[in-house]
């Protein structure tokens, strides 16, 4: 099967959810893969604030922007977005697109929820750190 994602497109894509979903396990995992994939500190420090990094290859930026509204709307896009995405990349290409933001969230829940837990046993001292609790999905 031909790879429709790159490493660094899939790195990007990760980046963006995680950064929307705040967790600092993936954060820290996917920072140190994206430097591996060919994404330049300058990018990483745009994806860190939010930002679509303005040096994005064209062909991604719309799967970027998408990535950001899909976990920023908790997984439930704007039809009209989401129906863009595949009239732009085709449906193999755009499942595959989601395929990476499902299991990027999937990984932001465990990690979210794990300092989480961590934070209720140790009576506050370890796990959330401050404004985080707002990513767990068992706050």
């Amino acid at each position: 099967m031909r790879e429709l994602i790159s490493f660094e497109f899939r790195e990007r894509l990760m980046m963006v959810v995680t950064e929307v979903n705040g967790c600092r396990y993936c954060r820290d995992f996917h920072l140190k893969e994206s430097l591996k994939s060919g994404v330049s500190e300058a990018e990483l420090a745009e994806l860190l604030e939010g930002r679509i990094p303005k040096d994005t290859p064209p062909d991604e930026y719309q799967a970027l922007a998408y990535a950001q509204h899909w976990a920023e709307s908790n997984t439930h896009p704007d039809p009209e977005i989401r129906e863009n995405l595949f009239k732009t990349y085709g449906q193999e290409k755009a499942e595959a697109i989601e395929l990476v933001l499902h299991m990027i969230r999937m990984g932001n829940l465990a990690g979210n929820s794990f300092d989480y837990i961590i934070y209720k046993l140790s009576f506050g001292r370890h796990g959330l750190v401050e404004n985080e609790e707002r990513f767990s999905i068992m706050g």
